[in-house]
């Protein structure tokens, strides 16, 4: 295609926002144990602390949303960015327990507002053959992210001795968020606006200018056609997502959202590491194993990649869900034998992270992105992320305490069950997407 090299370029600072998403989610899961410590928290203050950044991410779902239409994808995308940057800064300086979910909390703001921007914006950019592609490329930012804190909450807790750790070190881990934050910000002011969201203010010889530097000229001038049609006349507002030819599909939005979180992926991230010293392994060991997740995550969102194009959205999305539902259900059994010593339990859970990887986490964001029509768009898409954060919190906030109460086996099996029913939605009610155009998918919709 002619100007791919564009597009990817545009694809991979927007997935910045995507590795800030995932570097400021999951610091919490090298720093919880030592927070916990130094401030001697119960299990029930110990899950509000690792999900009270959550809070801001669902304000911040919403409220992306109607930015996003009021001033565009660009700008909001710059604000998040400043937002992960203020959090960074604000938790590195010592103050007591209170500052610190403040901080998290605007860090949450931005975590919500580019977790919905980042993926919508790469999909109004993106030519539909390779629409899939470009936009699990977020997904890629979101697992590097993991990635790049794991290593770096392990440098941190290796600096000094744990002590030190507990006392000031964990803070290091979060204000390393700086770094990043600053990268995007300024790589932001490279890349273009989107043009459906210039065709939204009919700012139309703006619109055209993007799409030739995306497309094939011929290419350009049709889908520019296309998108004339799709917003012609027409203001998207909350309540139009209700109505009879968007209802099924704001419905599949919301329960696939819902299903990629309460089947407990997060679960997993923000626990790692206490969930392997549950099992008998130290603290740096129980470290380094979250790194492990972090590369396997890596190369299974890369096959994702790879393959969302040719074996399209929904195939990918049973076999994942199918392929966690076995793994979790290993969890559980080693738990209930008390078989947790040793490595079964890890490799049960790297199980469970590559069918996540190559399914639920990045596809998703590409389905949600991709299935609503550009003139409600954006508030779709904050209504669909608002549920995914409703659910990564509730998860987040009870799972200390499912673990005490249930136990292992039992919590880990509730997952199992989850996994099962999204098996079942999507095989019964998702449809297939790949290779259509968003305009093509809308117009899908609206035969139906």
């Amino acid at each position: 295609m002619k100007h791919s090299n564009y597009v990817y370029r545009c694809t991979f600072v927007a997935a910045i926002g995507g590795l800030l998403f995932g570097y400021d989610t999951a610091v919490i899961a090298g720093a919880i144990g030592f927070i916990q410590q130094k401030y001697q928290l119960s299990p029930g203050m110990m899950g509000w602390i690792a999900s009270c950044a959550l809070v801001g991410c669902v304000i911040g779902a919403f409220v992306g949303g109607i930015m996003s239409d009021w001033i565009g994808r660009k700008k909001v995308l710059i604000i998040s960015g400043i937002l992960f940057a203020i959090s960074s800064l604000g938790i590195i300086i010592p103050l007591d327990l209170y500052y610190f979910v403040f901080f998290r909390l605007i860090g949450g703001l931005g975590i919500g507002i580019a977790s919905m921007v980042v993926s919508m914006y790469i999909s109004e950019i993106a030519p539909a053959a390779i629409r899939g592609r470009l936009i699990s490329i977020n997904q890629l930012g979101i697992v590097t992210g993991i990635l790049m804190i794991f290593f770096v909450n392990a440098y941190i807790a290796s600096l000094n001795n744990e002590l030190w750790t507990i006392d000031i070190g964990w803070r290091y881990m979060f204000g390393s968020g700086i770094i990043p934050s600053i990268i995007f910000i300024l790589l932001l002011l490279f890349v273009p606006e989107s043009p459906r969201w210039l065709a939204q203010k009919s700012r139309w010889s703006e619109a055209a200018v993007i799409l030739n530097k995306l497309n094939r000229p011929e290419e350009a001038a049709a889908e520019l056609e296309a998108i004339k049609i799709s917003v012609h006349g027409e203001t998207g507002s909350f309540s139009d997502l209700w109505k009879p030819s968007l209802r099924t599909v704001t419905f599949i939005g919301i329960v696939l959202a819902f299903f990629s979180q309460i089947t407990g992926i997060n679960a997993i991230m923000y626990y790692a590491p206490e969930i392997f010293k549950a099992t008998g392994d130290g603290v740096k060991s129980a470290l380094l194993q979250t790194i492990v997740i972090g590369i396997v995550n890596i190369v299974a969102t890369v096959v994702a990649i790879l393959y969302v194009d040719k074996l399209g959205r929904k195939l990918m999305l049973m076999i994942g869900s199918a392929g966690m539902a076995v793994f979790l259900a290993l969890i559980g059994a080693f738990f209930y034998m008390d078989m947790t010593k040793g490595y079964w339990v890890m490799l049960s859970i790297l199980g469970y992270i590559s069918f996540f990887g190559i399914s639920l986490g990045p596809l998703t964001f590409v389905v949600i992105a991709e299935i609503f029509p550009t003139r409600v768009r954006a508030k779709a898409i904050s209504l669909a992320i608002l549920t995914l954060w409703l659910s990564t919190f509730a998860v987040s906030l009870v799972f200390p305490a499912f673990l005490k109460l249930l136990g292992g086996a039992y919590t880990f099996w509730l997952f199992t069950g989850f996994s099962v029913f999204s098996f079942l939605f999507i095989w019964k009610i998702v449809p297939e997407t790949k290779g259509k155009t968003l305009e093509e998918i809308e117009q899908y919709w609206s035969k139906r």
